[in-house]
Order: structure tokens, then C-alpha cells, then sequence
């Protein structure tokens, strides 16, 4: 592979203005692609397998024409002080209000406070609710406007109104924080590089990486359904990427460069060698994004795989177009060891002694020295960085998961505003009620059958209210809407839908009818279970190919086992933080949370995922460069101390840049991204600073040669990738005569 690699960074870098064409003809295309496409709506939301959407499938059946999964909102109406809904005058304007809502072309039904009995027992607060054709996620601009404007029809009239429900989802948006975030980088990469071109090409080539990805989304999502969501996460996440892999590539070739090699050869060097480290470490990222589609939830999986397509896009042009624009830049990126005049000059540390070997530089920098400190004393620093992040992970234990609902929307939105009024007037379980569909088509007696699923159901502990069934027009299904007595997201009303599903088991049992539990509350809670029933299976394929994957390029088996489990305690340990901050409320202010609660179910699978992935870029591009000088002759602790002296640097700047790229989404408006944006974040910074740069060369420490030891067999079967450019120093002599290159 290092090979090939080495041919297609100097075919870039020699032909530039060709491979320059090519992604800027791309960019063009994909840009004018999002532009032309039809402007898509949101995406559709269905859980394949759970009870909840079995219910809203037997509902489209029997009921047809409601739209049982349509969007939903209520409209929320508080008198004034000293008055009552009831007033004449008030009475007036919510049937005004109703009667305007009705009038749109997706709505179904309007409910009338007055006559479906929607008035708080002081008569202060009442809500009329609109169900609409199609979902949250699918409801035109126009009919959200209209809502709005019905809404603020009664604003004027003197009551104070609010729109709760899912038919005002919103677009999130991520506010200046994001390019703070860019900022950021840019500022890391200066320090990095010392040089204001050097600098720009990470960040040139990541927004190009990202443009071409998030516009072929864009233009995509009416064909694919995708939601606005994937594009922000795949943003997020290609942009990390596309600045760390080009960072990766820019720092060799300055490192190609001390060495005396010519520019051309250097960027060869650059891309055979940090190249491959970075075409491994974005299969590793690509496998964990794309095996998100073994939860089988449908927006889950389009998320990942559009995710790894950006991922994949900023390899190619790390591999391409980064050698192409090294040719444009020419002199102006110096060798490493070298500043520009933005920071002034240093002197090289890896001089050649006089007998042609590599001299001690004269003042060891920061890498080289702590790599010596861990080597001294790794027992120390390893039980130190465990115990830490054995410490950080102990909220996790305390971890509860739920999707978010209005009540964890900020105090400044309608849809919170909206929620506390209902709880306010009904109590806090009316923002969650519970849709029970009782088939009884193949029982004697539906009639029957429906009136003792709603006395069992009133049996239970926490229902407040139980209406009656209301059947369809054969008369063998019904529906049956309980009102639990807590919120929505709290365990108890999980317990009460699991409690009403177990009571459906005896009913089935004595009269062979099913009884099926949905609404949005219950399918909160299926998505909960499944993505947990799929945590584990997730895991072991991802960690197991990926692990697969790095046996491949390291050959060893202790540094992938090693690299699996230090991935295990930085995952731990950023889960424990999300749960201090987001369901604990520690330093919520600081992060923006108004609401704790529990914590999204989608987060541990994600964040297993997507952090899998971007730790093993550490792990790829530090320990090759220990394994390249092990196998060149030197000994395993020098070796440690060789790949901190030239990766350390380089890693702290991409972790610091992933984790400025990653916090920037924290000012999202969306619960969701704002989640994910500080748990990648923190989870960076535990891997990158606690496992890969203190557990790591502990264990090498300790390890000794043990680390590169991999059975022979095994070695004779496995396919040479070169990752550490071993062909291309055998081809180019440049292996002296005291430096033998050892099997391991």
C-alpha cells in the first residue's frame, strides 16, 4: 500500500493543476446539485420491529383516513388574571382560534376545548389539539406558519397562548459557536505549522471535504429522506477528520522535507507513509458509522452511512488534493524544525552526528520528554490514567435514557412553555398520553373485550384517566387513550406502559385478542429497548472488525488489544460526563442546559461509534511511527520516545482541533446535537491526552517486544499493507548498514 500511496502523492503533487480541477469541478457539481434539488421536507420516522409502530401500522389498517402517526400539536390557551376560559368573551376567541386552524389542508381534526371537555378543573387553562395528515417530520413550512399565526390571532385578543407537540420541530441550528470552533482550529494549526500557508491547507482542504459531502447530501435528501440532522452530524464529523487527516499528511512532508529529500519526493513520502496511516484510520471511522445500520432504525442508519461517506470524501482529498496544493505552495511550507516569519526560526533537532547517526537533539521537545518520564515510571502513570478515568466514569452508572420531549426543550421555547401550562392545568403525565389499541377481530366478543381492557388498565398504578374505547366502524378494533400520572420521560410511566403490555398478555391469553401500546411516549420507550438490545451486538462487530483491521496494520495482537480496551475507558469515562452534566445538571449552565433529564438513547451507540473511530486515528498515526522505528532497528522503549518526538506534537494539535470542531455544535438549539457535540468532545479529550498519550506508552512500556508479538502462522497469513513505508526505504536504500530491519 505504501507503495501505491508514495506513486499517487507525487502523481498529485506533479500534476496539481489536474487533481485541483477535479475537486473543484466536484465541489461545483455537488453545489449545484443542492441548489437544483427540490427542497426536501423533513424526514419520515418509523422503528421497524417495536409494538409502537405495529399499533400505528394496525391503526392505518382499521382507522383509515386518521393518520394515527400524524404530527400533533395543542395549542394552549391561559386566561388572563382574574379570569376564566369559560368567559363569554374568551370562549369566543378559542373558537375563533379553532375554527381558523381547521382550515388547513393537511389538518384532520380540530378538537373544541368546550366540547371534549380540554378545560383544567379551575377553568384557567384549556387546549385545543390538531392532528394533521403527515408527521412532525414531513409537515410543510405553510402549515407550521399557520399554526403560528392562529396562535398569535388569540395572543392579541388578551390570552396568553402556547404550541406544544411535534408539529413544530424545528431545523437546528448550531449559532457562532461552530465557527469559534473553526477559529479554533485555525489558530492550532498556526502554533502547529508556525506558518500561515501551512496552516490554511488543513483547513482549505476540510471545508472543500465537507462542502462536496453536506451539498451531495442536500441534494440527495429529497430522494433519500433524509432529515436535516444527517447533514449537521456529517458536517461535524467530516470537518474533524479532513483537518486531522491533512494535518497528519502536512506534518510528515515537513518531516520528508528535514531530511533533505526534494519537494516532490517528500510529498511522496508523506502519503506513502502518514497516507496510510490515514487510510486505516478513516476505514476504522467509515466501519464504525456504517455499522450504526445494525440497530435498524432507519434515520439511524442513513445518519451513519451519510456520516461515513463525508469521512470517506476527506480521505481521498487528504490523499489528493493535499499533495496537490503542497506542489502550489512550494517553499512557503519550510521543513520541519523550521519557522516561517510569523513565529520566527528554531533549529532543527534531528541533526546527523558525524559517524551518520541520529544525535540526541541538543534540547528535547515536550513529546520526547514526557514519552522519557512515562517510560521511567509506567506502572505509576498507568494506574494514575485508569484510576482517573475509572473516576470520571462512575456517573455512568447512574445512567438513564429517553428521548427528548417538549419539557426538555429550553424555557425560552413555545413547545416548553406549552408543556408547563399543561402540567400546570392537567398534570404533569397529559404531555405524555398513552395510545392503547385493542384488536379484537379474532375475539367473540370485542365489545366485551374493550370494556375489560379499559377496567384493567384502570387497575394499575399511576393512570390518572382512562377514556373510554372508542371502536372503528366494523367494530373489532378500538382505541383507548390512558393519561399516566407522571411525565412523560420519568421511569414510572415507562412502568406503567411495560404494566399495560403485561396486562395485554393475560387479555390475549383469555380472549385472543391483542393489545398493542403506541404513542410518541411509547415509542420513545421502544427506541430506548432497541437501541440497547443492539448496544452490545454493535460493539462486538465494530470493535472485532476494527480490531481485525489494526492486527493487520500493526501486526501485533497486544497493541490492537490494548488500543480496544483504552477505547472501552475513554468511552466510559465521556458517558459518565454526559451523565453528570445533562441528567445531573453539573456545570449544565455553563453548557446551555435548562432542562436535565435522561440522557438520549441514541448517545451510547453513537458515541461508541463515532468515537471508536476517531480514537483509532490516534492510535493509527502515533503508534506506526513507534512501530517504523522499531522495525528499523531500534529498541522498544527508544521506539516509544521516537514515534512521541514526531507524533506528539502532531496529535495534541488534531485532538485539540477535533475536540474546538466537536464543542462548536455545543451552542446547537437541538437537544440532540448539543448532546453529541460535548460528549465527542470530552471524549477526545480522554482519549487523546489520558489513553493514547499516558496508557499507551505505559503498556508498550511494560510490554517490551511482547507488544509487536504476533504467532508466526499468523504472520505468514496475513497480507503486508507496509504501513510504515518499509518497501519504500528498501527501494530507495535508504536503510544503512547499522540499521537492519527486524521481523517482528
Amino acid at each position: 500500500m505504501a507503495t501505491f500511496l508514495y506513486k499517487l502523492g507525487r502523481l498529485s503533487f506533479r500534476r496539481r493543476h489536474f487533481v485541483a480541477l477535479i475537486w473543484v469541478a466536484l465541489l461545483t457539481l455537488a453545489g449545484v446539485g443542492a441548489a437544483s434539488a427540490p427542497t426536501a421536507g423533513n424526514s419520515s420516522f418509523s422503528i421497524p420491529g417495536t409494538e409502537a409502530q405495529k399499533a400505528f401500522d394496525l391503526l392505518e389498517q382499521r382507522f383509515p383516513g386518521t393518520s394515527a402517526d400524524g404530527a400533533t400539536a395543542r395549542v394552549v390557551f391561559k386566561a388572563p388574571s382574574g379570569e376564566k376560559m369559560t368567559d363569554p368573551g374568551n370562549r369566543a376567541t378559542v373558537q375563533d382560534t379553532v375554527k381558523e386552524l381547521s382550515d388547513g389542508s393537511e389538518v384532520v381534526r380540530v378538537t373544541d376545548p368546550y366540547q371534549a371537555k380540554a378545560v383544567s378543573k379551575d377553568a384557567t387553562i384549556a387546549y385545543a389539539q390538531v392532528s394533521y395528515k403527515v408527521s412532525g417530520m414531513e409537515l410543510d413550512d405553510a402549515a407550521k406558519d399557520a399554526l403560528k399565526d392562529s396562535a398569535q390571532d388569540a395572543r392579541k385578543a388578551g390570552l396568553t397562548v402556547e404550541i406544544g407537540g411535534d408539529a413544530l420541530q424545528a431545523v437546528p441550528h448550531t449559532g457562532s459557536s461552530e465557527i469559534i470552533g473553526i477559529a479554533v482550529a485555525a489558530v492550532v494549526l498556526v502554533i502547529t505549522f508556525g506558518s500561515l500557508v501551512a496552516a490554511g491547507l488543513p483547513l482549505l482542504t476540510a471545508l472543500i471535504g465537507v462542502g462536496i459531502g453536506v451539498s451531495a447530501i442536500t441534494g440527495l435528501a429529497s430522494a433519500l429522506d433524509l432529515g436535516a440532522t444527517t447533514s449537521t452530524l456529517a458536517m461535524m464529523i467530516g470537518l474533524a477528520v479532513g483537518i486531522d487527516y491533512a494535518l497528519f499528511i502536512v506534518s510528515r512532508y515537513r518531516a520528508e522535507l528535514a531530511e533533505g529529500r526534494e519537494r516532490e519526493e517528500a510529498a511522496g513520502r508523506a502519503v506513502g507513509t502518514a497516507g496510510s496511516a490515514v487510510v486505516f484510520a478513516g476505514l476504522t471511522v467509515v466501519i464504525a458509522l456504517v455499522g450504526l445500520s445494525v440497530v435498524n432504525i432507519p434515520m439511524l442508519t442513513k445518519m451513519g452511512i451519510a456520516a461515513a461517506g463525508t469521512v470517506a470524501i476527506a480521505v481521498l482529498i487528504a490523499l489528493t488534493m493535499v499533495p496537490a496544493l503542497l506542489g502550489y505552495a512550494g517553499r512557503k511550507v519550510r521543513p520541519m524544525g523550521e519557522k516561517g516569519k510569523l513565529l520566527g526560526r528554531a533549529k532543527k533537532q534531528d541533526e546527523q552526528d558525524e559517524q551518520g547517526k541520529a544525535a540526541e537533539p541538543a534540547k528535547p521537545n515536550l513529546g520526547t520528554r514526557w514519552a522519557s518520564f512515562v517510560i521511567r515510571r509506567p506502572v505509576a502513570v498507568l494506574l494514575l490514567g485508569v484510576i482517573g478515568l475509572g473516576a470520571a466514569a462512575v456517573p455512568a452508572a447512574s445512567l438513564e435514557l429517553g428521548l427528548p420531549d417538549d419539557g426538555s426543550q429550553p424555557t425560552s421555547t413555545t413547545q416548553r412553555r406549552a408543556y408547563d401550562l399543561l402540567s400546570e392545568g392537567f398534570g404533569p403525565g397529559f404531555n405524555g398520553p398513552l395510545m392503547v389499541v385493542v384488536d379484537a377481530k379474532g375475539s367473540d366478543d370485542p365489545k366485551a373485550v374493550f370494556t375489560e381492557t379499559g377496567d384493567e388498565i384502570k387497575r394499575l398504578k399511576d393512570v390518572v384517566t382512562v377514556t373510554p374505547a372508542q371502536p372503528n366502524k366494523a367494530g373489532d378494533t378500538a382505541t383507548i387513550t390512558v393519561i399516566p400520572g407522571s411525565k412523560p420521560s420519568s421511569v414510572t410511566t415507562e412502568n406503567l406502559v411495560h404494566g399495560i403490555r403485561d396486562a395485554g398478555a393475560d387479555i390475549k391469553a383469555d380472549t385472543d385478542a391483542n393489545v398493542l401500546v403506541t404513542g410518541s411516549t411509547a415509542m420513545n420507550i421502544d427506541v430506548s429497548e432497541k437501541l440497547n438490545d443492539a448496544l452490545v451486538p454493535y460493539l462486538v462487530l465494530v470493535v472485532g472488525l476494527a480490531f481485525l483491521l489494526l492486527i493487520v496494520v500493526f501486526r501485533s495482537i497486544l497493541v490492537p488489544l490494548k488500543a480496544a480496551l483504552g477505547f472501552l475507558l475513554s468511552v466510559m469515562a465521556a458517558l459518565g460526563a454526559v451523565v453528570a452534566v445533562f441528567q445531573w445538571g453539573w456545570l449544565a449552565g455553563l453548557m446551555g442546559v435548562e432542562q436535565t433529564g435522561p440522557v438520549m438513547s441514541m448517545m451510547p451507540i453513537f458515541m461508541v461509534g463515532v468515537v471508536f473511530g476517531l480514537a483509532m486515528d490516534y492510535e493509527v498515526f502515533l503508534v506506526t511511527r513507534m512501530r517504523e522505528a522499531y522495525v528499523h532497528g531500534e529498541k522498544p522503549a527508544q521506539a516509544v520516545v521516537t514515534g512521541f518526538r514526531h507524533g506528539a506534537r502532531v496529535v495534541t494539535a488534531a485532538a485539540v482541533i477535533m475536540m474546538a470542531v466537536f464543542a462548536g455544535f455545543i451552542g446547537s438549539s437541538e437537544s440532540m446535537v448539543k448532546m453529541i457535540g460535548f460528549g465527542l468532545a470530552i471524549a477526545v479529550f480522554f482519549d487523546a491526552f489520558v489513553v493514547r498519550m499516558a496508557i499507551v506508552p505505559a503498556v508498550l512500556a511494560l510490554l517490551g517486544r511482547k507488544a509487536w508479538w504476533l504467532p508466526k502462522w499468523l504472520d505468514r497469513a496475513l497480507p503486508n499493507v507496509d504501513v510504515e513505508g518499509e518497501g519504500l526505504r528498501a527501494a530507495s536504500g535508504d536503510d544503512d548498514g547499522d540499521r537492519q530491519l527486524v521481523r517482528v
